[in-house]
């Protein structure tokens, strides 16, 4: 059963750090540089965060219910990075709830503010600048959550995978 606990927190890590890698440096490049126009590109960029972000947030989930089950089928001495990696997870659902929750949503209400199309308003406009901002805001978060997900798989990596012996009645 540890086996399934192992590879059910490998999966999720692998779904959610390889969804963040592909975003970042696959999709929304991507999107800005072949859409028509940077409004289309944020559609769809937008969009797909917020999939990326529910898929990251059941992921995590998962991950965090195998890591409790797993310190239940793990010898002592080989629990001790399951900790961190729970904690370290913790905070990469953490940073995804500010993103999904907060940032969008006031993203979405400076675009608003603007028209529509955050590019077609002046350059000086409150909505704009917001927008900016907080775009800037949640690239920094989410390469942060990228960059938990890369260290908790270095730390799986780095785990003894002794079990408990099986009990016999």
């Amino acid at each position: 059963m540890a086996i399934f606990f192992r590879a059910l927190r490998l999966l999720s890590m692998t779904v959610w750090v390889g969804g963040l890698v592909f975003f970042a440096f696959i999709l929304a490049p991507t999107a800005f540089s072949t859409l028509s126009t940077p409004h289309e590109a944020g559609t769809i960029v937008g969009s797909t965060l917020r999939l990326l972000n529910t898929t990251g947030n059941t992921c995590g989930f998962l991950f965090l219910i195998a890591t409790i089950a797993l310190w239940f089928r793990t010898a002592p001495r080989s629990r001790k990075l399951l900790p961190i990696e729970f904690l370290l997870v913790v905070v990469m659902m953490f940073a995804t709830g500010v993103v999904q929750h907060g940032i969008i949503p006031a993203m979405e209400r400076d675009r608003i503010a603007a028209g529509g199309d955050v590019d077609t308003a002046p350059v000086d406009s409150n909505s704009r600048r917001g927008f900016e901002h907080l775009h800037a805001i949640s690239e920094k978060v989410e390469g942060a959550a990228l960059l938990l997900g890369m260290a908790t798989i270095i730390m799986m990596a780095a785990e003894r995978g002794e079990h408990r012996p099986a009990q016999t009645t």
